[in-house]
């Protein structure tokens, strides 16, 4: 019923950008709350954005603050996470996960998650 597929990964060099989508279905994206989560090779998960019906609130990690966006589209039910000035410690696998909408959406506990899309960020 409820899914997420996330999209717009690729090798970029350092300085460079990148767009992802998370599409969600089976939901409305108002009533929910998005999280972007990522994990790098042999480290934990990290969290590194979230937002709150579609846009009533958004937070960022320290590590990402200043240089990623995250933004929501309700006509096509899809969230994105714009990436600027990319650094290789952004390397990882990223993903998006769906949380119903409540409080801060730093502290939700996000039961739905798509598949991941990788991000390589190299010379």
């Amino acid at each position: 019923q409820l899914q997420l597929v996330e999209s717009g990964g690729g090798l970029v060099q350092p300085g460079g950008s990148l767009r992802l989508s998370c599409a969600a279905s089976g939901f409305t994206l108002d009533l929910y709350a998005i999280g972007w989560f990522r994990q790098a090779p042999g480290k934990e998960r990290e969290w590194v954005s979230c937002i709150n019906n579609n846009g009533i609130s958004t937070k960022y990690a320290d590590s990402v603050k200043g240089r990623f966006t995250i933004s929501g589209d309700g006509a096509k039910n899809t969230v994105y996470l714009q990436m600027n000035s990319l650094k290789p410690e952004d390397t990882a696998v990223y993903y998006c996960a769906a949380s119903r909408a409540g409080g801060l959406c730093r502290f939700l506990g996000y039961k739905y998650w798509g598949q991941g899309t990788q991000v390589t960020v190299s010379s």
